[in-house]
């Protein structure tokens, strides 16, 4: 019956992304913006079921949590629905992106980490290995302690979602499309070729690093959004053009590159930290990730 139930999936895949527990209220909120409109009523019945499945089980008064059954079952169920789902949630993300890079201000979209407070200072320490490196996609992050989300001990650290890109470039009439993300191999600081790619619209994970396309003719506007973002402290493009690296040349539209802002969160990972990330976790004002407000 799960595997069959759309809502019941649903709030499955909400609780976990957000690894928090999330209450019957926000529940419901959050499947109204997913097309899912109920109450907190049914929500709370919804909720009965899946705790007498066993995949999900309340904390206190602060809402459900999903089960090691109820990850498992979240991964398996609905598999060819979840092909585009990644997708849907990128393009909604860069929909509400409002941020203008001529004003600098609006609102772009962010992740969320979460890590350990004895481990902040060693965690930031990563983040700027890649920051001096220039393989992130902003050049500053924010730290945040008054946070709902952030559980006591714990600290969290904000970094712009490079799917910013996308609402800037729509907002300024520029048609784009994401592509594909991966690995791309650097040699002697310089970007060489793509060693592994995966197409945003077949997936059913995030591939994190973000390639995006756009007509040819619209070069110029292009170049001139990108100087503007530049200037508020975004680092791309890694290259554009009608030929990137080893990819196939396309005579009509134009491709960008860019780092992803989960590189940063990549090297402490690798580094052994414990750091928990939830992509893509909303929008929020630029001047928020700045500290210049």
């Amino acid at each position: 019956m799960i595997r069959t139930e759309r809502k019941y999936i649903e709030i499955l895949r909400i609780l976990k992304e957000h690894r928090e527990p999330v209450g019957a209220k926000r529940l419901s909120e959050l499947m109204a913006e997913r097309g899912f409109i109920l109450s907190d009523r049914a929500v709370q019945y919804y909720l009965s079921y899946l705790d007498t499945m066993g995949f999900t089980e309340k904390v206190g008064n602060q809402g459900r949590i999903l089960t090691a059954a109820g990850f498992q079952e979240t991964d398996n169920a609905l598999v060819d629905d979840r092909i585009g789902f990644v997708i849907s949630k990128l393009e909604r993300l860069a929909y509400r992106s409002t941020f203008d890079p001529a004003t600098g201000t609006g609102d772009v979209a962010y992740n969320l980490s979460i890590v350990p407070e004895e481990s902040l200072d060693r965690i930031l320490a990563a983040f700027d290995e890649v920051m001096n490196a220039r393989c992130g996609f902003f050049s500053s992050y924010r730290i945040i302690d008054h946070d709902p989300r952030v559980p006591n001990g714990s600290s969290g650290i904000i970094t712009i979602c490079s799917i910013s890109m996308d609402g800037v470039f729509q907002r300024n009439g520029i048609p784009v499309k994401m592509a594909y993300g991966g690995r791309l191999e650097i040699e002697g600081g310089s970007p060489r070729r793509f060693v592994d790619l995966i197409g945003y619209r077949g997936t059913t994970i995030d591939p994190l690093e973000l390639f995006i396309s756009f007509p040819s003719s619209a070069l110029t506007q292009v170049e001139d959004t990108i100087r503007q973002m530049k200037q508020c402290g975004f680092i791309f493009p890694v290259s554009m053009g009608n030929k990137v690296f080893n990819l196939p040349h396309n005579p009509y539209r134009l491709s960008i590159v860019a780092f992803s802002g989960l590189n940063y969160i990549g090297n402490a990972a690798e580094q052994g930290f414990d750091i928990r990330t939830e992509i893509g976790a909303g929008n929020i004002p630029f001047t928020k990730v700045t500290g210049t407000n």
